[in-house]
């Protein structure tokens, strides 16, 4: 049985979607990790008293910094992440709607050509 051809539009758009769920996906699971990383950065740091040595790596190096500049600065980069993570999640959300809908369609598409 050949596939008309919207129907065939409507797979290769339903392709195209699945792919694109698929990036915002791992890009979502890229920012939770770096959110976890941070918490945990920003946890280790808590326990270090005011005047110890800190240090942050830059490329291959690590450099002396002063603590309460990195806790400000692992504070926004974590804010920065979750606000991010949050955008992430809604298109994810969307994207996932939208597939469910195409692939309904996409039945009633194929169960009506079959029909005929």
């Amino acid at each position: 049985m050949e596939v008309p051809q919207n129907i065939q539009h409507q797979l290769n758009q339903f392709q195209q979607l699945q792919q694109q769920a698929q990036a915002v996906t791992v890009q979502k699971q890229n920012v939770d990790i770096q959110i976890q990383e941070t918490e945990r950065a920003l946890e280790e740091l808590k326990k270090t008293e005011s005047g110890a040595e800190v240090f942050k790596t830059a490329g291959n190096l690590l450099i002396k910094v002063d603590r309460d500049e990195v806790n400000e600065e692992l504070e926004e980069k974590l804010e920065t992440l979750q606000l991010r993570e949050k955008t992430m999640a809604r298109q994810e959300e969307r994207v996932m709607k939208k597939l469910q809908e195409m692939q309904t369609s996409i039945q009633e598409a194929m169960q009506q050509n079959s029909a005929e």
